[in-house]
């Protein structure tokens, strides 16, 4: 049963003030309604006035995407009622968009190239936010800071497969909308998703609202087996909009899906129409994803995974270009396979780490002075002291400070010894042709060690004392 999945991205710019007024959009850490104005309360006489950098910011997303723009654009009104919607009406773009037609490469379930086709970017104000009171309380609150913050809105043709699909696509869009510096990932409701789900033959249901990647596969995940368990007991799939709940894990029926009349769309009388068509040979962009990914294949022979996951995040590709020069692989390698894990454990971003720390303990590592485990113990006492706002000591003195400098295997024979004498079974097992008790051995004596010891030397010393010894 073919899953159709399309979405709908409401993308927060990053321009210093509203779309249609002079209010200062840095307002999460303030009051409520401070940043209001008549324009953005949508008082009786008040005019908006458009952001240029807005439109800017538009036409750079749809350039990068290979989008057409035509020549003439025009603002709607799009009118419904909600409390956090003060005019009783949004100013958005209909049937004429900013930009049609682009389209984003990602990979499939199979690894499989994809094109998911763009159908159009538009701009768009934000309404305000409902604050719902805890407790029990029967009333809720308005805050309009948010109230004309510049939306750009991305929409989908229905071409994703599987929740799983959707995700990746999130995270390529995401990816290219940081690397073109439009907007900050890291902001609470910097994006949000509206997801349309269907299976094949079935009524399309859309889920609204849902504020984060893991959010969209988890609610297109329950969607799927909410609809096909709908289907195999004989019932048919109503056409309606749903809440996702992430706090559940599910969606819950909102109200029927309205239809464009609903809105009753007409154009915008208080603004002109755009016709910025020529700006889009002015905009310059930066290298995006993709050309970064296959330069630093090409550049510093790194492997696809690792130009994947580095430049996956810009922050992160700028970090691992200022650490290359040490040992390309070996620095993609600790960056993507090492550091990151250890980042994600303390929900930390790369922002926090020293390159030239990290800079100092690859130098470590491919002069030999360290052992990988030694390297992974260095780099945790460091990131522990950043987290904890202490010092960042560096990677030479914590070896020094910690004794963690690559020891010679004879210095271990001892613990070689005592390590075989304790574990009989084990050599038998190794005697007897099983490799992984070796492995075992090894990793006991690597403990009383603490990582100072290559594992290599260390397996040739000890299946040379179990062949020397009587046990």
């Amino acid at each position: 049963m073919k899953t159709i999945i399309g979405l709908e991205i409401h993308v927060q710019l990053s321009t210093a003030t509203k779309l249609f007024c002079g209010c200062s959009t840095d307002y999460r850490d303030d009051e409520p309604n401070t940043h209001c104005c008549p324009v953005c309360l949508g008082l009786p006489g008040a005019l908006p006035r458009l952001n240029r950098k807005a439109v800017e910011y538009g036409l750079r997303v749809a350039k990068a995407l290979d989008m057409e723009v035509p020549e003439e654009s025009e603002f709607a009104r799009k009118n419904y009622f909600y409390p956090d919607l003060p005019k009783a009406y949004q100013i958005t773009q209909y049937d004429k968009p900013l930009a049609v037609a682009g389209t984003v490469e990602i990979e499939d379930d199979e690894g499989h190239e994809k094109i998911v086709r763009i159908t159009r970017v538009h701009l768009e104000e934000d309404p305000g936010r409902l604050v719902h009171i805890s407790g029990g309380s029967k009333y809720s609150l308005v805050d309009y800071n948010r109230s004309g913050i510049p939306l750009l809105e991305i929409v989908t043709e229905p071409d994703m497969r599987s929740p799983q699909e959707a995700r990746r696509f999130l995270n390529k869009l995401r990816t290219i909308l940081e690397y073109l510096r439009v907007f900050d990932g890291d902001r609470e409701g910097a994006l949000r998703v509206d997801a349309n789900i269907s299976l094949e033959g079935s009524e399309r249901v859309e889920v609204k609202n849902i504020s984060s990647y893991k959010g969209v596969e988890k609610a297109l995940t329950f969607e799927v087996t909410r609809q096909k368990n709908l289907l195999r007991r004989g019932q048919t799939v109503t056409r309606e909009t749903r809440h996702f709940m992430e706090g559940r894990g599910i969606t819950t029926s909102a109200r029927g899906k309205e239809e464009e009349h609903d809105y009753r769309y007409f154009p915008e009388p208080d603004l002109r129409p755009l016709r910025v068509a020529g700006w889009v040979a002015g905009i310059d962009l930066p290298e995006l994803p993709t050309a970064r990914k296959n330069r630093f294949m090409e550049q510093y022979g790194i492997s696809l995974n690792h130009a994947r996951t580095l430049t996956g995040d810009p922050k992160l590709a700028d970090f691992y270009e200022r650490i290359a020069s040490v040992d390309p692989i070996l620095a993609a390698t600790w960056v993507a396979d090492t550091l990151l894990g250890e980042l994600n454990y303390r929900d930390m971003s790369i922002a926090a780490v020293l390159p030239g720390h990290i800079t100092e303990l690859l130098e470590l590592l491919k002069a030999g002075t360290i052992t990988d485990a030694a390297g992974v113990q260095v780099l945790r006492e460091m990131l522990d002291a950043c987290a904890a706002g202490k010092p960042c000591e560096k990677p030479t003195a914590i070896v020094k400070r910690e004794n963690l400098g690559k020891a010679t295997g004879g210095e271990f024979v001892g613990i070689v010894q005592a390590v075989i004498a304790a574990n009989p079974q084990a050599v038998e097992d190794y005697r007897a042709g099983k490799k992984g008790a070796l492995n075992f051995l090894v990793g006991q004596v690597m403990k009383e060690t603490r990582g100072r010891a290559d594992p290599r030397e260390l397996g040739r010393i000890v299946s040379e004392c179990i062949e020397t010894s009587g046990v």
